[in-house]
């Protein structure tokens, strides 16, 4: 079992086909779904004669519809089915555990519900609706180079989540830490949560920190502020080809190609470092689509396997930085003492702890069933040492 995480699934070499009854024929595409939902077996045709209670009662009954009307209805008939789950969700109890997995348990059921409003993809990603925007630069960075030949299906869910994030890609996400533009590729998780950043790049580095590693870069930015703040080498790693291709994008732009380098690697660069930075997913739960590998480390491997392996790899004086969130102690999920055992058993010891609150919208947002652990939540940059 590997320590870190699987990356999100790659777009299938030999993607499912759908087939379904149409106009008296029957008729068959490639099924897209890069969250890993499998291929619908009952696809009913819609448009806009079909009332929203039809729509979502068809959805709860487990079959997908097929929208062959105007594009923007298709997204009203989304928002509209989106309403009727969310008024159907139970209200979360007090105790926060049970408020978490009842809170998992409808936003999967939710996901899935609202996977099954579909769109076709004409080959060269077209989409043949009226109104429909031009998405085929949305879709190549998604899913690759179109097939002229090929014909798709795609949830509409989905598709606009390949739009908006082609967007963050073209606008970037500003990082006052870098007095830049950071720019998540599809899939990888964007640097949105701006108090870890902070963390890092106000922390006392170590008193020789000429190598750095960072553990699960993602887009990048954590090794692009460790560079920006003097270290001569910092190696980033990660084993997600998208992260690793988006890391690299963005180590460009900023110029930093000479003294980052990118690998693909489980955690760990070759040979010792000074530093060695790693920001896990903060939440020890069961992932259940591959997205959810940004915020879900089940039974806590990569967190696990960094501090596990932390001490071999540290350079003598060497520091070890985790950056986490209390989050998992305010649900329940993981307590403090389980975290100092950690550290402990891997012949660690904390030589500082540099404490922020979040900043992030949900954090405020009292209609969150979560909203009393966010608000409470502290992300913490913990500085670790060898025990010896």
């Amino acid at each position: 079992m590997p320590s870190t995480p699987p990356p999100p699934a790659a777009p299938q070499e030999q993607p499912a086909r759908v087939s379904w009854l149409e106009d008296g024929a029957q008729r068959s595409a490639l099924w897209r779904s890069e969250s890993g939902w499998p291929a619908p077996e009952r696809i009913v045709i819609a448009d806009e004669r079909m009332p929203a209670a039809e729509a979502h009662r068809l959805v709860g009954g487990g079959s997908a519809l097929l929208w062959r009307g105007d594009y923007q209805a298709a997204r009203q008939l989304l928002r509209a089915l989106a309403a009727r789950i969310d008024k159907g969700n139970r209200r979360p109890p007090r105790d926060l555990a049970l408020a978490f997995r009842q809170h998992r348990e409808q936003s999967f059921h939710r996901a899935r519900l609202l996977g099954l409003l579909l769109v076709p993809l004409d080959a060269g990603y077209v989409v043949p609706l009226r109104r429909a925007p031009d998405v085929r630069e949305a879709c190549t960075e998604a899913y690759g180079p179109g097939d002229d030949s090929l014909d798709s299906l795609v949830s509409l869910r989905e598709l606009l989540g390949v739009i908006g994030s082609h967007e963050w890609r073209r606008r970037g996400v500003d990082v006052p830490e870098l007095e830049s533009t950071i720019h998540p590729h599809y899939g990888v998780f964007s640097p949105v949560r701006g108090e870890y950043l902070e963390l890092v790049a106000t922390a006392p580095l170590p008193a020789e920190a000429s190598r750095a590693v960072d553990i699960g870069t993602g887009t990048g930015v954590l090794a692009a502020i460790l560079a920006r703040r003097g270290i001569r080498s910092v190696t980033a790693t990660d084993l997600g080809p998208r992260a690793i291709a988006c890391a690299r994008d963005n180590l460009t732009r900023l110029g930093l190609v000479d003294r980052v380098e990118v690998i693909e690697a489980d955690l760990f660069a070759p040979g010792l470092a000074d530093l060695i930075v790693c920001n896990p997913p903060w939440l020890p739960a069961e992932a259940r689509i591959p997205s959810d590998y940004a915020v879900y480390d089940p039974e806590s491997r990569m967190l696990r396997g960094f501090l596990g392996g932390l001490r071999a790899h540290l350079a003598p004086g060497g520091e070890g930085w985790l950056i986490i969130s209390d989050l998992a102690e305010r649900l329940g999920l993981r307590s403090r003492g389980e975290l100092l055992d950690l550290i402990e058993d891997s012949g660690l010891r904390v030589l500082e702890r540099h404490d922020t609150r979040p900043t992030h919208a949900r954090s405020s947002d009292a209609s969150d069933p979560l909203h009393v652990a966010r608000a409470a939540e502290i992300t913490s940059l913990w500085r670790l040492g060898s025990a010896d």
